[in-house]
């Protein structure tokens, strides 16, 4: 039987990490989100392995992520978290977590950052060619249009770089304007080391009135794009539960890819984080 594979999930506890973004205004997130709450519901959707990312710009953030990873053997990988910025550092922090089995890639929030054009700057650019030469992963939270732009530009500066889009670079699924989004996507998916998570969709949605109907259209985009090869799917877990809970993201993406091909299928729900996550 072909894996089940979520490719995006977090934990955080308010107690323990410090997490800046994270206010009391977002409601239903603003408290700890830990492994005994997510493992019930990945058994109920058949779920076998979780890829853990990353919540804060912190090694704090990326120390407790592997420790809950060495206590639960259903968290397969960890995005965690260097020091793009000082090249030398990154250096230093991988050299230290890529010892651990379960360390996969890194992830940095640039969507909080004040400069859209924070990820393009040449001191991260030298710091992603140190990920590069660990063969680490680099995630993007390429919040449409502001980042996805920037796709290409990682991909042409760092050629030996894997790449994720993250969430589809969030789609103006409830503006209905796809053109826009289409176009910048295929841009970066003509470069072979991106990757796209197809997660967050709810979320770029009506929060009330989604359904299969809504995310499909954007997920047939990107699988013409990219292949399923290069697709992955992610429930955005806690994230998701502020437009519905992940049993209805799991059965509204299974509902929404549901044509495909049992191949193509395989690949969006497990194939693909395999290989990518080297799980």
């Amino acid at each position: 039987m072909a894996p089940k594979i979520d490719t995006h999930q977090h934990f955080w506890n308010l107690a323990k990490v410090e997490y800046p973004w994270l206010k009391p205004e977002f409601g239903p997130l603003y408290c700890t989100f830990e492994p005994p709450e997510l493992e019930p519901q990945l058994r109920a959707a058949g779920i076998s392995q979780t890829v853990l990312v990353q919540s804060a710009n912190s090694a704090e953030d990326t120390v407790a992520m592997l420790t809950q990873a060495e206590a639960y053997d259903w968290i397969g990988a960890v995005v965690g978290w260097v020091p793009l910025l000082d090249p030398e550092a990154t250096q230093r922090a991988l050299e230290r977590y890529t010892r651990h089995p379960k360390f996969r890639g890194v992830r940095h929030l640039i969507h909080g950052e004040p400069d859209p054009n924070w990820v393009v700057q040449e001191r991260v650019i030298e710091g992603l060619k140190v990920l590069a030469a660990f063969g680490v992963p680099y995630e993007v939270v390429a919040i449409y249009p502001k980042h996805l732009g920037h796709v290409p530009t990682l991909a042409e500066k760092v050629p030996g770089l894997t790449l994720v889009i993250d969430h589809l670079a969030k789609p103006p699924i409830k503006d209905g304007q796809l053109g826009g989004w289409a176009e910048m996507m295929k841009v970066a998916a003509a470069c072979p080391q991106v990757c796209a998570k197809v997660s967050g969709l709810n979320t770029a949605a009506d929060w009330n009135s989604w359904s299969a109907a809504d995310l499909k259209p954007c997920i047939d985009i990107a699988l013409e794009l990219f292949g399923a090869g290069r697709l992955m799917f992610g429930s955005d877990w806690p994230v998701c539960v502020l437009a519905g809970d992940y049993a209805r993201v799991w059965a509204e993406t299974n509902a929404a890819i549901a044509s495909y091909s049992q191949a193509d299928r395989d690949a969006i729900l497990g194939g693909t984080a395999q290989r990518v996550y080297r799980l």
